[in-house]
Protein backbone atom coordinates (compact mmCIF):
# COMPACT_ATOMS: atom_id res chain seq x y z
CA UNK A 1 0.00 0.00 0.00
CA UNK A 2 1.07 3.59 -0.61
CA UNK A 3 0.68 4.43 3.09
CA UNK A 4 3.05 1.59 4.01
CA UNK A 5 5.58 2.95 1.50
CA UNK A 6 5.30 6.45 2.97
CA UNK A 7 5.68 5.15 6.52
CA UNK A 8 8.81 3.20 5.58
CA UNK A 9 10.85 6.19 4.38
CA UNK A 10 14.39 6.57 5.67
CA UNK A 11 17.15 8.63 4.08
CA UNK A 12 19.73 6.53 2.21
CA UNK A 13 23.30 7.78 2.37
CA UNK A 14 25.20 4.82 0.91
CA UNK A 15 24.45 3.34 -2.52
CA UNK A 16 25.73 0.56 -4.73
CA UNK A 17 27.62 1.57 -7.87
CA UNK A 18 24.56 0.97 -10.10
CA UNK A 19 23.69 4.10 -12.09
CA UNK A 20 20.15 5.08 -12.99
CA UNK A 21 19.60 5.32 -16.72
CA UNK A 22 18.54 8.64 -18.21
CA UNK A 23 15.26 6.95 -19.16
CA UNK A 24 14.60 6.04 -15.53
CA UNK A 25 15.35 9.57 -14.38
CA UNK A 26 13.00 10.95 -17.03
CA UNK A 27 10.29 8.54 -15.84
CA UNK A 28 10.71 9.71 -12.22
CA UNK A 29 10.73 13.40 -13.17
CA UNK A 30 7.62 12.90 -15.29
CA UNK A 31 5.89 11.45 -12.23
CA UNK A 32 7.10 14.46 -10.25
CA UNK A 33 5.42 16.80 -12.71
CA UNK A 34 2.03 15.45 -11.73
CA UNK A 35 2.28 16.98 -8.27
CA UNK A 36 -0.08 19.84 -7.43
CA UNK A 37 1.12 23.31 -8.47
CA UNK A 38 -0.10 26.70 -7.27
CA UNK A 39 -2.16 28.27 -10.10
CA UNK A 40 -0.44 25.67 -12.33
CA UNK A 41 2.64 27.88 -12.68
CA UNK A 42 4.92 24.82 -12.37
CA UNK A 43 7.69 27.06 -11.06
CA UNK A 44 10.36 24.37 -10.90
CA UNK A 45 13.26 22.92 -12.83
CA UNK A 46 15.64 20.10 -11.98
CA UNK A 47 19.23 19.62 -13.17
CA UNK A 48 20.37 16.00 -13.59
CA UNK A 49 24.13 15.99 -13.06
CA UNK A 50 25.57 13.24 -15.27
CA UNK A 51 29.06 14.66 -15.81
CA UNK A 52 31.56 13.41 -13.22
CA UNK A 53 33.27 16.81 -12.96
CA UNK A 54 29.93 18.54 -12.32
CA UNK A 55 29.05 15.95 -9.69
CA UNK A 56 32.40 16.44 -8.01
CA UNK A 57 31.90 20.20 -7.86
CA UNK A 58 28.37 19.77 -6.49
CA UNK A 59 29.79 17.51 -3.82
CA UNK A 60 32.47 20.06 -2.98
CA UNK A 61 30.14 23.09 -2.92
CA UNK A 62 27.43 21.29 -0.97
CA UNK A 63 30.02 19.83 1.43
CA UNK A 64 28.55 16.41 0.68
CA UNK A 65 30.92 14.66 -1.74
CA UNK A 66 30.00 11.14 -0.57
CA UNK A 67 26.40 11.63 -1.67
CA UNK A 68 26.94 13.37 -4.98
CA UNK A 69 29.81 11.16 -6.10
CA UNK A 70 28.38 7.85 -4.94
CA UNK A 71 24.71 7.92 -5.97
CA UNK A 72 23.00 6.36 -8.94
CA UNK A 73 21.62 9.78 -9.90
CA UNK A 74 22.26 13.29 -8.59
CA UNK A 75 19.65 16.03 -8.99
CA UNK A 76 19.49 19.72 -8.09
CA UNK A 77 16.01 21.20 -7.65
CA UNK A 78 15.40 24.85 -8.47
CA UNK A 79 12.63 27.38 -8.14
CA UNK A 80 12.26 28.68 -11.70
CA UNK A 81 10.64 31.93 -12.80
CA UNK A 82 12.91 32.33 -15.84
CA UNK A 83 10.69 30.00 -17.89
CA UNK A 84 7.61 31.93 -16.73
CA UNK A 85 9.29 35.15 -17.88
CA UNK A 86 9.81 33.51 -21.27
CA UNK A 87 6.12 32.53 -21.34
CA UNK A 88 5.07 36.13 -20.71
CA UNK A 89 7.50 37.38 -23.36
CA UNK A 90 5.57 35.40 -25.98
CA UNK A 91 2.81 37.95 -25.39
CA UNK A 92 5.20 40.93 -25.20
CA UNK A 93 4.64 41.13 -21.44
CA UNK A 94 6.80 40.64 -18.36
CA UNK A 95 6.23 39.20 -14.90
CA UNK A 96 7.15 40.43 -11.42
CA UNK A 97 8.60 37.68 -9.27
CA UNK A 98 10.50 39.97 -6.90
CA UNK A 99 8.00 39.66 -4.05
CA UNK A 100 7.90 37.21 -1.15
CA UNK A 101 4.75 35.42 -2.34
CA UNK A 102 6.48 34.44 -5.58
CA UNK A 103 9.35 32.89 -3.64
CA UNK A 104 6.86 30.99 -1.48
CA UNK A 105 4.97 29.74 -4.55
CA UNK A 106 8.20 28.59 -6.18
CA UNK A 107 9.51 26.90 -3.05
CA UNK A 108 6.24 25.04 -2.44
CA UNK A 109 6.02 23.97 -6.08
CA UNK A 110 9.58 22.60 -5.96
CA UNK A 111 8.96 20.74 -2.71
CA UNK A 112 5.81 19.05 -4.02
CA UNK A 113 7.51 18.18 -7.32
CA UNK A 114 10.54 16.71 -5.54
CA UNK A 115 8.51 14.70 -3.06
CA UNK A 116 6.58 13.09 -5.91
CA UNK A 117 9.92 12.08 -7.43
CA UNK A 118 11.08 10.70 -4.08
CA UNK A 119 7.97 8.58 -3.68
CA UNK A 120 8.16 7.38 -7.29
CA UNK A 121 11.80 6.39 -6.78
CA UNK A 122 11.06 4.52 -3.54
CA UNK A 123 8.15 2.73 -5.21
CA UNK A 124 10.69 1.25 -7.65
CA UNK A 125 12.98 0.08 -4.84
CA UNK A 126 15.46 2.95 -4.91
CA UNK A 127 16.56 4.99 -1.92
CA UNK A 128 16.79 8.78 -1.80
CA UNK A 129 18.33 11.52 0.28
CA UNK A 130 17.57 15.24 0.19
CA UNK A 131 20.67 17.47 0.20
CA UNK A 132 20.00 20.86 1.79
CA UNK A 133 23.75 21.49 1.59
CA UNK A 134 23.17 22.83 -1.93
CA UNK A 135 22.44 26.11 -0.12
CA UNK A 136 25.92 26.11 1.42
CA UNK A 137 27.28 27.72 -1.74
CA UNK A 138 24.29 28.74 -3.87
CA UNK A 139 26.14 31.32 -5.96
CA UNK A 140 28.89 28.88 -6.90
CA UNK A 141 26.37 26.15 -7.73
CA UNK A 142 24.33 28.62 -9.80
CA UNK A 143 27.44 29.51 -11.78
CA UNK A 144 28.37 25.84 -12.21
CA UNK A 145 24.89 24.96 -13.51
CA UNK A 146 24.54 28.22 -15.48
CA UNK A 147 21.34 29.19 -13.69
CA UNK A 148 19.93 32.50 -15.02
CA UNK A 149 18.13 35.25 -13.10
CA UNK A 150 14.89 33.98 -11.65
CA UNK A 151 16.26 30.50 -10.94
CA UNK A 152 17.36 29.49 -7.43
CA UNK A 153 18.88 26.15 -6.37
CA UNK A 154 16.97 25.04 -3.27
CA UNK A 155 18.19 21.51 -2.54
CA UNK A 156 19.61 18.39 -4.09
CA UNK A 157 18.45 14.81 -4.13
CA UNK A 158 20.48 11.65 -4.61
CA UNK A 159 18.83 8.44 -5.80
CA UNK A 160 20.23 4.95 -6.04
CA UNK A 161 20.15 1.31 -5.05
CA UNK A 162 20.65 1.27 -1.27
CA UNK A 163 23.87 -0.34 -0.04
CA UNK A 164 22.50 0.02 3.47
CA UNK A 165 18.93 0.61 4.62
CA UNK A 166 18.63 2.77 7.73
CA UNK A 167 16.06 2.31 10.46
CA UNK A 168 12.94 4.48 10.16
CA UNK A 169 13.35 7.48 12.46
CA UNK A 170 10.40 8.07 14.84
CA UNK A 171 8.42 11.19 13.98
CA UNK A 172 6.82 13.62 16.39
CA UNK A 173 3.74 12.25 18.16
CA UNK A 174 0.61 12.89 16.11
CA UNK A 175 -0.84 14.92 18.99
CA UNK A 176 2.02 17.38 18.59
CA UNK A 177 1.19 18.21 14.98
CA UNK A 178 -2.54 17.58 14.55
CA UNK A 179 -4.80 20.34 15.91
CA UNK A 180 -8.59 20.40 15.86
CA UNK A 181 -10.39 23.66 15.02
CA UNK A 182 -7.68 25.84 16.59
CA UNK A 183 -3.98 25.75 17.41
CA UNK A 184 -3.37 24.17 20.83
CA UNK A 185 0.08 24.20 22.43
CA UNK A 186 -1.10 23.13 25.90
CA UNK A 187 0.29 19.59 25.57
CA UNK A 188 3.71 20.49 24.20
CA UNK A 189 5.67 20.09 27.45
CA UNK A 190 4.30 16.58 27.92
CA UNK A 191 4.50 15.29 24.35
CA UNK A 192 7.92 16.80 23.67
CA UNK A 193 9.41 15.18 26.77
CA UNK A 194 7.88 11.88 25.68
CA UNK A 195 9.34 12.36 22.22
CA UNK A 196 12.78 13.06 23.68
CA UNK A 197 12.59 9.71 25.47
CA UNK A 198 11.50 7.98 22.25
CA UNK A 199 14.33 9.55 20.26
CA UNK A 200 16.89 8.76 22.97
CA UNK A 201 15.93 5.09 22.75
CA UNK A 202 16.11 5.21 18.96
CA UNK A 203 19.55 6.86 18.90
CA UNK A 204 20.88 4.40 21.46
CA UNK A 205 19.91 1.34 19.46
CA UNK A 206 20.25 2.34 15.81
CA UNK A 207 23.06 0.78 13.82
CA UNK A 208 25.05 3.96 13.04
CA UNK A 209 25.57 7.60 14.06
CA UNK A 210 24.37 7.11 17.62
CA UNK A 211 23.62 10.27 19.63
CA UNK A 212 22.94 11.21 23.22
CA UNK A 213 20.98 14.45 22.88
CA UNK A 214 17.19 14.40 22.62
CA UNK A 215 15.25 16.02 19.79
CA UNK A 216 14.39 19.22 21.69
CA UNK A 217 18.03 19.89 22.56
CA UNK A 218 19.11 19.25 18.97
CA UNK A 219 16.51 21.74 17.72
CA UNK A 220 17.64 24.34 20.25
CA UNK A 221 21.26 23.89 19.13
CA UNK A 222 20.31 24.10 15.45
CA UNK A 223 17.88 27.03 15.54
CA UNK A 224 19.14 29.40 18.24
CA UNK A 225 21.29 31.18 15.62
CA UNK A 226 20.36 32.21 12.05
CA UNK A 227 21.15 29.63 9.37
CA UNK A 228 22.79 30.63 6.07
CA UNK A 229 22.23 34.40 6.49
CA UNK A 230 23.78 35.01 3.05
CA UNK A 231 20.69 33.53 1.37
CA UNK A 232 18.81 36.84 1.51
CA UNK A 233 21.45 38.65 -0.53
CA UNK A 234 21.78 35.73 -2.94
CA UNK A 235 18.02 35.71 -3.53
CA UNK A 236 18.11 39.45 -4.22
CA UNK A 237 20.85 38.90 -6.79
CA UNK A 238 18.66 36.32 -8.52
CA UNK A 239 15.78 38.78 -8.79
CA UNK A 240 13.80 37.96 -5.60
CA UNK A 241 14.09 41.40 -4.01
CA UNK A 242 11.07 41.19 -1.66
CA UNK A 243 10.28 44.87 -2.31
Amino acid sequence: MVIDLLNSHASVRSYTDELLSKETVRELVSAGQHAASSHFVQAYSVVHATDEAVRAKLGEYSKNPHQFNGAGAALVFCADFHRLQAAAALHERSIDFSHAEAMLVGTIDVALFAQNIAIAAESKGYGICYIGGVRNNPAEISELLKLPEGVVPLFGMTIGVPAKVNEVKPRLPLDAVLHENMYDASNYDEVLREYDATMAAYYETRSSNQKLAGWTEQMADFLESPQRPYMKEFLREQGFKFD
